[in-house]
């Protein structure tokens, strides 16, 4: 980076546009890691439909979170936001070295969040909301195929997520390798709502371990006092 282009950003500030409960959580604990100012703005989801509100769309067409501006920038997508992060005030932290099989399984883990990880995830929460946004005269039958989906393709797709995961944190004590990196930001919101979605037993020690590690670091205790009240994070009872 040259010195003008980093005397600019350092001379700006950036602004996070938060919506509760949502992604946007673990771009404030990356900026709390990093030790970079920022201001927060705040966004309400709707307490019936649980999206988020109109506001959002002049700052990005989607309306979604999270997005972040910094000077003239508009960046928005958790991974596109994490990578911008990392290297304009990264200064090399964060992130394995490049060309090393380290670095590799970073930039892997960081889309896999994302691409892979979430969409079943995501289908968990519409098929277990479809029922009571039914009808009432079709509820029992919305109810049973909601129930079959699950148990027939969205819950063996978790188990084969959740399992993968367990399976590489006996490999390395972080996502990456054995350092903390920003992999491990990106890949928290997943894991915390498959705890909170499907749970994890006694054969999730890792996984378990993960999340009490992570939830332990300074800088995610900041990030949830700045961010408010964050339930993706509140797992069910384990086994």
């Amino acid at each position: 980076m040259t010195w003008p282009r980093a005397l600019a950003i350092s001379a700006r500030m950036i602004t996070v546009h938060h919506l509760n409960n949502s992604r946007s959580q673990r771009v404030l604990w990356l900026l709390e890691e990093l030790g970079v100012p920022y201001e927060l703005r705040r966004y309400e989801r709707d307490v019936k439909t649980m999206l988020a509100p109109p506001e959002l769309r002049a700052v990005h067409p989607l309306g979604k979170s999270p997005v972040i501006t910094d000077g003239e920038e508009t960046i928005a997508e958790s991974g596109a936001i994490i990578e911008y992060l990392v290297d304009n005030y990264g200064a090399g932290r964060l992130i394995p070295l490049t060309g090393t099989p380290q670095r590799l399984r970073y930039t892997y883990w960081l889309h896999y969040a994302e691409g892979s990880a979430m969409p079943p995830l995501l289908l968990k929460l519409v098929f277990a909301r479809l029922p009571s946004a039914a009808p009432a005269i079709v509820r029992p039958l919305v109810r049973m195929i909601a129930g079959k989906v699950q148990s027939g393709y969205i819950d063996p797709q978790l188990r084969q997520h959740v399992d993968y995961w367990e399976r590489t944190l006996g490999e390395s004590v972080w996502f990456a390798g054995d350092t903390f990196t920003a992999a491990d930001v990106q890949m928290s919101f997943p894991i915390e709502a498959a705890s909170s979605r499907v749970g994890f037993g006694a054969d999730r020690p890792r996984l378990r371990g993960f999340l009490e590690r992570i939830q332990g670091r300074a800088a995610y205790q900041r990030a949830i006092e700045r961010g408010g009240a964050y339930t993706v994070a509140t797992a069910q009872p384990l086994e």
